[in-house]
């Protein structure tokens, strides 16, 4: 090999990471356009309205009351 091409070589490679590293660092911006009055995510349900407690708010207090109770030591010894 003659000595220009083993000194392009180099320089190609230091081009092609210099163009890897530049197009690695570009971000693309993620802005959300908000409408006035419009929402488009999902309604909020309470968490008492779906699965296992079926609207029962009672049910789901005690539930909670009861995580609790595991959940201190104190409580759990006794």
């Amino acid at each position: 090999m003659s000595a220009r091409k083993l000194k392009s070589i180099p320089l190609a490679a230091l081009a092609g990471a210099a163009l890897l590293g530049l197009a690695a660092c570009s971000e693309v911006p993620q802005v959300t356009v908000y409408e006035q009055g419009q929402y488009r995510g999902k309604t909020d349900a309470r968490p008492w309205e779906g699965g296992e407690f079926k609207g029962d708010r009672a049910a789901w207090e005690k539930a909670l009351k009861e995580r609790a109770r595991g959940q201190n030591e104190y409580n759990r010894i006794q």
